[in-house]
């Protein structure tokens, strides 16, 4: 039986008019396990490679993500079977790799300990999380996004996103088109896992590269966050919150396209300013 996103909490309310008790959605947050089994028939392995904070759902798409934008694996064909583990142990998913397929064991030696707020957490060095983005497709460098469609995002967003409009308590991310069409979302109480739901389903779908698509985040835009959408082949990234330093220099070194804040018909361009097609109107603006 899959978890539940929500839960419920009776509360005190307080306001200006007294207290009373009524009860407050909450956005479910429990441990994941991924385990990773591989090698020769012969010789296999099974290592526990990541202990993560979420939110209950697309557990698997988490895990393939995770395991992509980490440079685990390279395509879903790398993957035998992937499953929950029985019992007790529902927070735990089990990935078997190919036989065939060749893994680092020494990406597998990194601790890697994520939590909710953070993605890099535990991981012994930045060196270790800074991952080489290795898609073997061309990448389509065409893309533009007028600045009427990106305004018109964040409320896209937000309208799918039915455990935040219950709770208050998730972020989400989503790919549009260039028509401003929805094409992929998740949410999760962790950003980072958020994208990596993203990037699992666009890759169990056959997506990537996902080079034809302009990425949004609910939140700020981290390094591990440009370091994912690198992975899978994403040029522009729109975020409704701020970025970071590190985060706007990794955009730069990979030619993406960086949108901070993004909201009530403004944002800032951080990098990759010719893949945003400016009106008529805003070029003429000098206020």
């Amino acid at each position: 039986m899959t978890k539940s996103s929500i839960s419920s909490k009776s509360v005190i309310k307080v306001n200006g008019t007294g207290t009373r008790h009524v009860a407050d959605l909450l956005a479910a947050e429990e441990p994941l396990e991924i385990r990773l089994c591989f090698g020769a028939a012969l010789q296999r392995k099974q290592q526990s490679i990541s202990v993560t904070m979420r939110t209950p759902g697309n557990d698997f798409e988490l895990a393939i993500g995770f395991l992509f934008t980490e440079g685990i694996i390279k395509q879903i064909e790398d993957i035998h079977t992937i499953k929950h583990c029985n019992g007790l142990h529902e927070n735990v998913v089990k990935v078997e790799l190919k036989e065939e397929v060749t893994v680092d064991i020494g990406k597998l030696e990194r601790n890697f300990y994520t939590t909710s707020s953070c993605g890099v957490c535990g991981k012994s060095s930045i060196e270790a999380v800074r991952t080489v983005c290795r898609l073997p497709h061309t990448i389509n460098d065409t893309l533009q996004f007028s600045s009427e469609i990106i305004y018109s995002l964040p409320a896209v967003l937000r309208s799918t996103q039915a455990v935040f409009e219950n709770t208050g308590g998730l972020h989400g991310c989503a790919l549009f088109d260039t028509s401003g069409n929805l094409i992929l979302t998740r949410e999760d109480v962790g950003r980072h896992n958020a994208v990596d739901k993203l990037i699992g389903a666009a890759l169990a779908q056959s997506l990537l590269p996902l080079d034809s698509y302009l990425l949004l985040l609910s939140g700020r835009a981290s390094f591990e966050l440009i370091q994912k959408a690198w992975m899978a082949g994403i040029k522009m990234i729109a975020a409704v919150g701020a970025p970071s330093s590190l985060a706007v220099q990794m955009a730069e070194e990979a030619g993406m396209t960086l949108i901070g804040f993004l909201r009530n018909k403004s944002f800032n361009i951080y990098s990759g300013e010719h893949r945003i097609i400016i009106s008529a109107y805003e070029n003429s603006y000098k206020g």
